[in-house]
C-alpha cells in the first residue's frame, strides 16, 4: 500500500499534474491521482517518455484516475465517451497508471433495484472490456449512509458484498473502490475485508466519522480526516488490507482540509496500524 493524494478530495483546485506532484512531494504523499485527459493530451504533445519522466524524476507515483465515461446519461452521450476510452486507457497503461474508479448511488428515483442493476451491467460491461484491453482495472464504490440511500424512491446496492457481486457479473477486471466511511456506515467491519481477494480491491479511500451520532444519522459529506475521532477503526481497516496483500493507493477523502494536515493524518494512521 502507498499513500496518495486526490486534490479534489481535499478541496484543492490544481491547474496541472505538475502542481499536484509538487503538493504531493511537499506534504509527503507517495502518489497522486491524475486527470487521464491531461495525461493523454500531454503524451500526444510531449511523448510517453516525457510524461513518465515527470513521475520518475519526482519520485511520485501515478495512483489512478476517475472514470471518464459518463455512464449515467443518454445512450448517445455514453457512446461518445466509450469511443474515447481506448485512447485514455492506453495513456494510463503507458505510464503504469491502470486503476480507474467511480461511485454508484445507493438509490434511484426512476429505476427499481433489478432494472438499476441491469442498466449498470449494460453500461459497465463494454467499459470493462475496453479497460481490459489495456490491463486496466475498474473500481466501483458502494455508498453507505442511510440518510442518502433513503433519499430516493428505490433502494440500491450499499453493501460491499453486493457491489463485489455486481463487479463479478460485469467482468474479471472489475472490483471495489473501497472507502472506510462507506464500509462503516453500511454496517460492515474491517474483518469483512479478510474474506476478499485483494485483486478485487482496486482503490481505497480513508476518512473518519463525527462523534456522537447514531448509525442512522451520518450524512455523507460530513466527515473528518482519517483517525481524527477514532469512530472508524482505521487501524484495523489498514491492517486487514495489509493482511490480504492489497498493494494499491490509499487516499484520504475528508472533503476538505489542507493537504499538509491530510499527510500528517496518513502518517499517524500508518503508525497506528503498525505499518
Amino acid at each position: 500500500m502507498f499513500t496518495a493524494i486526490s486534490p479534489g478530495a481535499l478541496g484543492l483546485h490544481v491547474a496541472s499534474v505538475d502542481e499536484a506532484i509538487k503538493i504531493a512531494r511537499k506534504t509527503g504523499f507517495e502518489g497522486v491521482e491524475v486527470s487521464i485527459h491531461e495525461i493523454a493530451d500531454r503524451i500526444d504533445r510531449e511523448g510517453v517518455a516525457a510524461v513518465r519522466a515527470l513521475f520518475e524524476e519526482s519520485g511520485i507515483r501515478p495512483a489512478g484516475w476517475g472514470m471518464p465515461v459518463d455512464f449515467r446519461g443518454d445512450d448517445a452521450h455514453f457512446q461518445e465517451g466509450l469511443a474515447m476510452l481506448p485512447r485514455l486507457a492506453k495513456a494510463g497503461q503507458s505510464i503504469g497508471c491502470t486503476r480507474t474508479m467511480t461511485w454508484i448511488l445507493p438509490c434511484s428515483d426512476t429505476m427499481p433495484y433489478d432494472e438499476h442493476r441491469a442498466f449498470l451491467i449494460g453500461r459497465f460491461a463494454p467499459i470493462a472490456r475496453i479497460l481490459g484491453d489495456f490491463d486496466c482495472r475498474f473500481g466501483l464504490e458502494f455508498i453507505g449512509p442511510k440518510t442518502l440511500r433513503e433519499s430516493q424512491k428505490y433502494p440500491f446496492i450499499y453493501k460491499m458484498e453486493d457491489m463485489l457481486a455486481l463487479g463479478e457479473d460485469i467482468g474479471p477486471n472489475v472490483g471495489l473502490l473501497l472507502d472506510s466511511w462507506h464500509l462503516f456506515t453500511s454496517g460492515g467491519s474491517p474483518n469483512d475485508l479478510l474474506k476478499v481477494d485483494q485483486k478485487r480491491i482496486v482503490y481505497v479511500h480513508v476518512n473518519d466519522a463525527p462523534e456522537g451520532l447514531t448509525m442512522d444519522q451520518y450524512v455523507d459529506f460530513e466527515r473528518g480526516l482519517p483517525g481524527a475521532t477514532g469512530v472508524i477503526p482505521i487501524g484495523d481497516f489498514l491492517r486487514a488490507l495489509h493482511a490480504i496483500g492489497y498493494d494499491g493507493p490509499v487516499v484520504p477523502e475528508p472533503f476538505g482540509g489542507p493537504a499538509s494536515w491530510a499527510a500528517d493524518a496518513m502518517r499517524a494512521i500508518w503508525k497506528q496500524a503498525g505499518l
